[in-house]
């Protein structure tokens, strides 16, 4: 399986998990030629903006363990672009999914304090 397949099998999973939980998927792999965002969901008139992370072991630590403070500083960037570009006006957060080589939610992380 390629690196391309394995992330749109894992960003599914995480789709399936937040629609399970009461979210609607607004968009998944929203893109600009700047940045990108895995998920767009949206529950109880908040934007999430969710990064998926996949790791196929955990020996060099979690897929949460990767979300630096550059990578919030990327996601930020994303989601101001989102909300820039659709002219939302309501909250929003930024969210994280760790999903595990068996293609299942190990963790979530609904709002990520910035």
């Amino acid at each position: 399986m390629t690196n391309f397949q394995t992330g749109h099998d894992a960003e599914k999973v995480a789709a399936d998990f937040l629609l399970a939980h009461g979210y609607e998927i607004i968009e998944l792999n929203w893109r600009t030629p700047v940045c990108e965002i895995a998920i767009v969901a949206k529950r109880n008139k908040t934007i999430y903006f969710v990064e998926v992370k996949y790791r196929s072991n955990n020996h060099q630590g979690t897929g949460l363990d990767y979300i630096t403070s550059k990578k919030l500083k990327q996601m930020e960037f994303s989601a101001q672009c989102w909300v820039q570009e659709e002219k939302w006006t309501g909250d929003y957060r930024l969210s994280a999914i760790e999903v595990s080589n068996d293609f299942k939610v190990t963790d979530f992380i609904e709002d990520i304090e910035t």
